[in-house]
């Protein structure tokens, strides 16, 4: 794994993982120039010396050392200023937050467990998350489709970090039923045509992902 010394943000990244690919997406939607490291699962160990789990995404930057995917993006919206993801106003700022944090409990913790490995997965706790994201997903819907981007006119951090997660769940089928998700379909077409979330795509994930979103062209 490179360690060489970098003047300016450096990027671990897993090659495909929702939760490092919310920051690269960031990245790309705020035009910054960083260096990208992908880390393998053989290499994690390596990454204890940076943070005390050795978890992916990790960010360093000449004056911080962080880890998890919410905190790097916040960071990274209030350091570089242009493109802002996050309101300015603290009360709408609070709301994205709260926002988030309920998207990490109710989304990401069923996202989860679907989207491991399959020899990983138990049947039961798989039979129970498809279930309970395919109601949240379900009742949200309307949603997406008053407004182009979550609940906002305007793209935000919140998307940021939905997006990669969708792909993911397009791509395995889960949980999401396009005769009965027009707008979260709708949603996901503007999103993942941006040229900021194409750009953030590692090639890994270009491989992967291809036929799924060509689903979504234009």
């Amino acid at each position: 794994m490179d360690k060489t010394p970098f003047h300016g943000v450096t990027l671990y990244s897993h090659p495909n993982d929702h939760y490092s690919h919310s920051v690269r997406f960031l990245l790309a939607e705020k035009k910054i120039q960083y260096r990208l490291i992908l880390v393998d699962e053989q290499d994690e160990e390596d990454l204890t010396q940076l943070n005390p789990y050795g978890s992916l995404p990790t960010l360093v930057d000449p004056q911080v050392k962080l880890f998890k995917a919410s905190i790097i993006n916040e960071y990274l919206d209030d350091r570089y200023r242009q493109n802002r993801l996050y309101a300015d106003n603290p009360a709408e700022k609070a709301e994205q937050r709260q926002f988030l944090w309920r998207i990490e409990q109710d989304w990401f913790k069923w996202a989860d467990i679907l989207l491991r490995h399959p020899d990983t997965l138990d049947q039961q706790q798989q039979s129970v998350a498809k279930r309970e994201l395919t109601d949240i997903l379900s009742s949200l819907n309307p949603l997406f489709q008053h407004y182009p981007y979550f609940m906002s006119e305007q793209f935000s951090i919140i998307d940021c970090m939905l997006a990669p997660m969708l792909l993911r769940l397009w791509y395995r089928k889960i949980g999401i039923s396009p005769k009965h998700a027009k707008g979260l379909l709708l949603y996901c077409q503007r999103v993942f045509n941006r040229d900021s979330f194409r750009q953030s795509l590692t090639t890994f994930e270009q491989t992967r992902y291809s036929e799924t979103l060509k689903q979504f062209n234009r």
